[in-house]
């Protein structure tokens, strides 16, 4: 009969992590996933928009609640291509309102 083995790998009998470094963790990635989105963009001024689509879609309140036609029209884009934008942003960040 082979003896007891006392130790667990499974994560039920892990120590519990610690709370603020797993939200910094999660925060971290959500900020990564968001500068990298921006960043994607060819120029200053693409890097912008998606700035501000970014900022729409999480917060449309700072972008005192212009519409994407209006994002579109002030940026010389058609309210299409600033929606594809937007679903980009989600696709790529997991951020669903």
């Amino acid at each position: 009969m082979k003896p007891l083995d006392h130790t667990h790998t499974d994560p039920f009998f892990a120590e519990p992590a610690d709370v603020k470094t797993e939200a910094r963790k999660i925060a971290s990635e959500v900020v990564s996933r968001l500068l990298i989105w921006m960043a994607d963009a060819p120029t200053l001024e693409e890097r912008g928009l998606r700035a501000v689509v970014a900022l729409y879609c999480i917060r449309p309140d700072l972008v005192q609640g212009a519409t994407l036609e209006d994002i579109g029209r002030s940026s010389g884009r058609t309210k299409q291509a600033i929606h594809k934008l937007a679903v980009s942003f989600r696709a790529t960040t997991g951020f669903e309102p």
